[in-house]
C-alpha cells in the first residue's frame, strides 16, 4: 500500500470512537497472530469451566494474593 494510502487510511481510523479503534486495533494485533487453534481454545474452555466447577463445588482453595505474594519473596529471599 502507498505511504499516502496508509496515511489516508490511518486519518479516518482515528475519526472512529476510542471503542472502534480498541476494537480495530485488537483486530489488527490479533491477525498478527496468525490463524486460531480451535483446539487450544477448546482446551482452556475444557479447563476453565473444570476450575470453575472445582472453586463452586469447595473442592479447590483459594488463596489469598497478599499471602502467596509473601511466600513468593520469602521463598526468593531464601
Amino acid at each position: 500500500m502507498p505511504r499516502a494510502e496508509l496515511e489516508s487510511l490511518t486519518m479516518a481510523v482515528m475519526t472512529l470512537s476510542e471503542h472502534e479503534r480498541a476494537k480495530l486495533a485488537s483486530d489488527l494485533m490479533a491477525s498478527l497472530d496468525g490463524p486460531a487453534e480451535s483446539d487450544v481454545a477448546e482446551a482452556w474452555d475444557i479447563e476453565v469451566c473444570r476450575r470453575i466447577n472445582e472453586i463452586e463445588s469447595g473442592r479447590t482453595e483459594l488463596l489469598n494474593l497478599d499471602d502467596v505474594l509473601a511466600r513468593a519473596r520469602a521463598r526468593i529471599r531464601n
